[in-house]
């Protein structure tokens, strides 16, 4: 698997009108990821009302600059639903330098072989951007695809950690791609769960071509909170639960058609 991914699209940057990153105040609404921590505490009683798994492995990437301990939450709502969770064991996700993709595809390989099942893959932020890339490079090893937040379309610099990313990594944003075109989903069942008051990335950046296997699930929630908002790890819970190989789109009935949104591709997003 090639090394240096650069987070970028050859097809991108040249819209007519590209979405810009979101403002000061939903960035600044980005204090109700601690709001979100305790709803996700005080939703767990709630949790025996989500589907259950079937005991497979699943695979937890972090954002930039989190860690492990971000997605602990997360992991243990997953164990508590029957799954097999692990975290990343690179530490501090600094983007992807050399030998990260390599560790991660190694560890990939090893849950598959060590349950003998699929893994799936639940990546927030540029954690997603990993899975995705994983998922593409070893499908054989991949059931499904979930990721929160991430930006994987739309202009390279539509989020507010473009720069950021540039210092940690020494990629320029905007410089060619390696692995071809981002917004390609990969050949398995993929999801992507966004909120349009994201306050780090434009809630188009990370909008999926609906398709036979690829959707998107809107949700009112913040990026730094999304991994532990209650309305997220529900859905992350209804579609990690479905058979392997018997795929279906998330269902909007009922009380969910007021709770998750559907957004389609805006033209030009």
């Amino acid at each position: 698997m090639k090394e240096g991914m650069r987070v970028h699209d050859p097809h991108q940057g040249h819209h007519s009108s590209p979405a810009a990153r979101p403002g000061l105040l939903r960035m600044a609404l980005e204090w109700r990821a601690g709001l979100e921590y305790g709803a996700g505490l005080a939703a767990r009683p709630l949790l025996r009302f989500a589907p259950r798994g079937d005991g497979h492995p699943v695979l937890v990437l972090p954002g930039m600059l989190a860690g492990d301990l971000t997605t602990r939450p997360l992991r243990r709502s997953l164990a508590r639903l029957n799954y097999a969770p692990y975290g990343w064991e690179q530490g501090i996700n600094l983007g992807p330098r050399h030998g990260v993709m390599q560790r991660c595809l190694e560890l990939l390989q090893g849950l598959r072989l060590a349950h003998d099942r699929k893994v799936s893959l639940i990546g927030w932020s540029l954690g997603g951007v990993y899975a995705r890339e994983l998922a593409k490079a070893a499908p054989e090893h991949v059931r499904v695809v979930i990721t929160l937040g991430t930006p994987f379309t739309g202009h390279p610099k539509a989020t507010n950690a473009w720069r950021l990313y540039e210092w940690l990594t020494g990629h320029r944003i905007g410089a060619p791609d390696i692995h071809g075109p981002l917004r390609q989903p990969p050949s398995v069942p993929t999801t992507s769960i966004f909120s349009r008051t994201d306050g780090v990335v434009a809630w188009q950046c990370s909008v999926e071509h609906p398709g036979p296997i690829s959707e998107s699930i809107e949700v009112e929630a913040s990026h730094f909170g999304m991994g532990f908002n209650p309305l997220a790890v529900y859905a992350i819970a209804d579609r990690l639960s479905q058979p392997e190989g018997a795929w279906r789109p998330f269902e909007r009935r009922g009380l969910r058609r007021f709770i998750y949104g559907n957004a389609q591709r805006p033209a030009g997003a």
